[in-house]
């Protein structure tokens, strides 16, 4: 049998029960030993056939056969954690954001290099079917030069009383830092770093302190340009999630490939460009895009194999390992003071 990974869970409600949890139990070189929850541990600890859960994390941090843990509890409450959990030694994949500004990214990273121990965050989207198919597209040179990429992800996600993310001093903002840096992840596994960006962030429909709309207009390195949306004031069934990639010599659209699915659709047209100018300028003729198939992998499952076998191996992650953590607090620190100003911000 594979040698497998003893993992303990710190956080086990939300996308650790909905998402997590679960394709860890399929992930065939890790084994889930305990959970950990102030809240109703016990009912997820029986869901999941787990036999060892705690209230809190010291007991948990204490176990002998947990070797590495995966924090998915409420944002203000990671910095205390990875610390508690790198001076036991246990290694850590913690959910994003990480913490809630610069600073205590600062601090969770250095501390883990201090007590060598492993740390990745769980920017999982890179992971999706779709999304290495589309990498490959772009190395192989399919859609030409890279010329604009946009990205939506958005919700509806009304005022709940007692809201983490809906508080700033608990989240660490918003739909920007909770949605937007999934996308900022994703767009810069695609087309390399961003150069300047310059975000609007604002409450258009909900009254909470946390901002509810976030755009980001951003300049890569390379040139490319990029717009991503994400909001907590669209209705679900409204946003199709789309990803749309136009290069000089085609494009790739998906939709349902960002998110927490493993499906979605892929269309794709290719070997373009070389044409002259058309003068007629007609909009309405039909497009050859072509389906583009896609392996369907579970991103959570994805990304806790790379990360177990990472720890097994005796290696530090480098897919969202500590230099691409702190480039993403980078990212979220200048786009919320992009906001601030009213103007770009270099990266």
């Amino acid at each position: 049998m594979p040698e497998k990974l003893g993992v303990g869970v710190i956080g086990a409600g939300g996308i650790a029960f909905r998402r997590t949890i679960p394709a860890m139990l399929k992930t065939k070189n890790v084994r889930v030993v305990a959970v950990m929850d102030p809240v109703d541990v016990e009912k997820v600890a029986k869901t999941f056939r787990i036999r060892r859960y705690y209230s809190e994390i010291e007991p948990l941090l204490e176990d002998p056969e947990v070797e590495a843990v995966y924090i998915a509890s409420p944002v203000h409450c990671h910095l205390e954690q990875i610390e508690a959990a790198a001076q036991a030694g246990k290694h850590i994949l913690c959910e994003k954001p990480l913490a809630r500004n610069l600073v205590e990214t600062k601090k969770a990273v250095d501390i883990c290099r201090r007590k060598k121990v492993f740390l990745q965050e769980g920017y999982m989207m890179k992971f999706h079917g779709a999304h290495q198919m589309i990498k490959g597209l772009i190395d192989e040179g399919r859609l030409g030069k890279l010329v604009y990429i946009r990205a939506q992800l958005s919700c509806w996600y009304p005022p709940i009383p007692g809201a983490w993310r809906q508080d700033p001093r608990t989240g660490g903002g918003g739909a920007l830092i909770d949605m937007a840096t999934h996308l900022l992840n994703l767009l810069e596994f695609f087309a390399g770093p961003i150069r300047r960006l310059v975000a609007l962030t604002g409450n258009l429909v909900h009254s909470y302190r946390s901002e509810d709309a976030s755009t980001i207009l951003a300049e890569f390195k390379a040139g490319t340009h990029a717009t991503i949306d994400c909001f907590w004031c669209i209705p679900d069934e409204a946003s199709r999630t789309r990803l749309e990639l136009y290069g000089a010599a085609g494009a790739v659209f998906t939709e349902g490939t960002i998110g927490q699915s493993v499906g979605g659709k892929a269309e794709g047209i290719f070997g373009l460009g070389s044409a002259g100018y058309d003068a007629a300028q007609s909009k309405d003729v039909v497009r050859k895009f072509q389906l583009l198939p896609f392996k369907k992998i579970n991103p959570y499952q994805a990304e806790w194999e790379y990360f177990a076998q990472c720890v097994l191996d005796g290696r530090a992650p480098e897919i969202n390992g500590p230099a691409e953590i702190l480039r993403m607090a980078k990212l979220v620190d200048a786009a919320y003071s992009s906001a601030r100003k009213k103007a770009f911000v270099s990266v």
